[in-house]
């Protein structure tokens, strides 16, 4: 088998275990708002992605099957796997070794990381494709005999390179590395002519072509969720070198970590996903280079090691987030697999170094060459069994669940003000993509605070009266002509209609607080004008049937808020102490609730060990099953074990019948 055909059976294989692993349903972060952006035809957050806004809308109107967020998932899915023919050829390729190429697709591929952003709708995957894109390229260009035949490849990767920077724009850095190699090449074959140089150049443009999308949606301003103005050369610039988060860094106005911490956990965290193996194989690639110069391998490794420095160093210098937090240290962590990718390839080349060394002083190259495959397919194998379970999204509807909780728990024609990517992008995606709740109208608070927000999307917000042109706590006219409303305001013209907040409200404006008060509505809040007396018990029970999460420690939020009320309202005696009463009660169903759960839930963690189902079934696999189970544990007596679901993929209640 050649690497070609090798390649192609390992990005089916790669391909059928994604699949089987797709969440069904809208996942987290940014996936709602690419995927809302792509069914309308908007533009994403910065730089706007167009790249993958095309092919996402592409899939969605292709494929005839499962819902709008399925199809990306799915697209996403198969743009991670077509990644893995590229780094298996590009290993095969170097080292003459199928069994190494296979090590290094499958340790990166089926790591935590890359699995788990390879299956959802992101960029991500797609970036992975291009990663490999380029440097089989690298190979091909390497192995070229010719002048035309290199001149051919060149053409092709300015154009892969302008395409790549399309989608995510980190991979600049590599972008660059290739180039000043290639460039040096073809300088020492005297290849680099003027002509040469404006061919190359125009490739490269031809591949920045889809960023002609953003001006041509912007312009026609038809997408009820888009980002942005680019109808002027200003706003298209502002996008595309993402200055509203601050060009070149991760976030806006945030205090990160130093370069050094972010080093050196991305040196643990990449020992974590592909193992101490694989970091050892990838430094003995660069020694087995080292020792051998003149050889053309070598060349490339060490390509490959300036691209993984240069963006590991770069990437530390600009990541200004604190990850320290597990909120920035996942938003970091993605951007690891760009370099993951290049040590899982470098860890491949090392795999098949030390198999060469050893054939040569073995005597059965047989005996080696089939430990060369076993140990390849043992840690592949392990690789995929560490982390399936954790990737499998398969059963996972969380957020779809808690976007549809949200919007149904609100009343006809009511205003939510969303606030954070979780109930925005999730909520988003609902009513625009699947329809649900079309007499809602979802405004972004943050999103008001930009000039441009409601001068493209006020259309889009109808019944909705805005004030003003911009939001901003001081009100007024500025220089540019802007005018300014407060939130005091905009529920002033707008009293006409229930205004809920979900999750908060932005701490910068408590005009609000003039005329009204936050009560609880499930995980959001209603503002209701201050004159509005407050009947706990009538509101309680209005909102009973809002807490239907999974967890109990939802129900906690109307407790706090009426103890809350209790302490700082400015009512009788009387009614403070049923106030008090009513805080109590909640808070001490709750509690008790809690308590026979934890103590039931500490019997099983003691004894579920010992586990003997009479069908002979593993309690776990029955997790999402609905079924009801008996057996016993260890000398107990016989106990019915119930598996209920109240939310497929997320959660089950164990409920155990018998004597602990």
């Amino acid at each position: 088998m050649g690497p070609l055909s090798g390649a192609g059976a390992v990005g089916a294989g790669v391909a059928a275990l994604y699949v089987a692993a797709l969440p069904l349903a809208v996942p987290g972060g940014d996936s709602g708002e690419l995927i809302t952006a792509a069914y309308e035809l908007g533009v994403a957050h910065p730089p706007g992605y167009p790249l993958f806004t095309l092919l996402a809308k592409l899939a969605i109107e292709l494929l005839p099957f499962g819902s709008v967020a399925f199809r990306v998932n799915l697209l996403c899915a198969v743009l991670g796997a077509a990644a893995a023919p590229f780094f298996f050829y590009t290993v095969a390729r170097l080292s003459g070794k199928h069994a190494a190429g296979i090590f290094a697709v499958g340790m990166f591929s089926f790591s935590r990381l890359t699995w788990q952003w390879s299956i959802t709708a992101e960029v991500f995957s797609l970036n992975n494709l291009f990663v490999g894109l380029l440097m089989a390229l690298c190979v091909r260009f390497r192995e070229a005999a010719t002048a035309k035949e290199r001149s051919k490849i060149c053409k092709a990767g300015a154009f892969c390179c302008g395409l790549s920077l399309c989608n995510q724009h980190t991979i600049v850095v590599y972008v660059i590395c290739v180039a000043l190699w290639v460039f040096s090449c073809l300088l020492r074959e005297r290849e680099l002519t003027l002509g040469h140089m404006l061919k190359l150049t125009f490739c490269f443009l031809a591949g920045c072509l889809p960023y002609l999308y953003l001006p041509a949606s912007s312009y026609l301003n038809k997408a009820r969720w888009t980002w942005g103005d680019q109808t002027t050369l200003k706003g298209f610039t502002t996008h595309l070198l993402r200055e509203e988060y601050g060009t070149f860094n991760l976030a806006k106005l945030e205090n990160g970590s130093s370069m050094a911490d972010i080093l050196l956990f991305q040196v643990s965290d990449m020992r974590t996903e592909l193992s101490a193996i694989t970091q050892a194989l990838a430094i003995i690639a660069c020694l087995c280079a080292a020792v051998r110069p003149k050889v053309e391998k070598p060349n490339l490794v060490w390509l490959f090691t300036s691209m993984l420095l240069a963006y590991s160093f770069f990437f530390a210098w600009r990541a200004n987030l604190d990850i320290s937090k597990p909120l920035f240290k996942g938003v970091v962590e993605r951007f690891w697999m760009q370099s993951n990718a290049v040590v899982a390839v470098l860890a491949g080349l090392g795999f098949s170094s030390l198999f060469a060394f050893a054939e040569r002083l073995a005597e059965n190259r047989r005996v080696l060459h089939s430990l060369e495959w076993l140990l390849a397919a043992v840690l592949v194998t392990g690789q995929i069994y560490s982390n399936y379970s954790i990737c499998d999204q398969s059963r996972n509807y969380v957020v779809d669940c808690f976007a549809r909780n949200l919007l149904s728990s609100m009343p006809p024609d009511a205003i939510v003000l969303l606030r954070g990517d979780l109930p925005g992008n999730s909520l988003r995606y609902l009513h625009y993509c699947e329809g649900v709740r079309p007499d809602v109208t979802l405004v972004d608070q943050e999103m008001m605070t930009y000039h441009w927000y409601l001068l493209k999307m006020s259309k889009h917000l109808p019944g909705v009266i805005f004030p003003g042109n911009r939001w901003n706590p001081l009100e007024g006219t500025l220089p540019d002509g802007t005018t300014t409303f407060n939130l005091h305001h905009f529920l002033k013209v707008n009293k006409h209609k229930e205004t809920f907040v979900c999750i908060g409200l932005h701490e910068g404006d408590p005009t609000w607080k003039k005329s009204h008060s936050l009560w609880p509505w499930g995980s959001c809040e209603k503002l209701v004008p201050s004159e509005t007396p407050f009947d706990p018990g009538e509101w309680i029970e209005r909102t009973r049937n809002l807490y239907n999460w999974s967890e109990e420690y939802g129900r906690m939020k109307t407790a706090f808020f009426i103890f809350d009320l209790a302490e700082t309202a400015r009512v009788s005696t009387d009614v403070k102490a049923q106030l008090y009463t009513y805080a109590y009660k909640l808070y001490m169903v709750f509690f008790l609730k809690t308590l026979c759960f934890l103590w039931s839930m500490a019997m099983v963690i003691l004894e579920l060990k010992e586990w003997k189902d009479f069908g002979g079934r593993d309690v776990a696999s029955l997790r999402h099953s609905g079924e009801t189970i008996h057996g016993q544990i260890g000398s107990q007596p016989v106990y019915q074990v119930e598996l209920v679901n109240s939310c497929p993929g997320y959660r089950f209640d164990l409920c155990l019948h018998g004597q602990l």
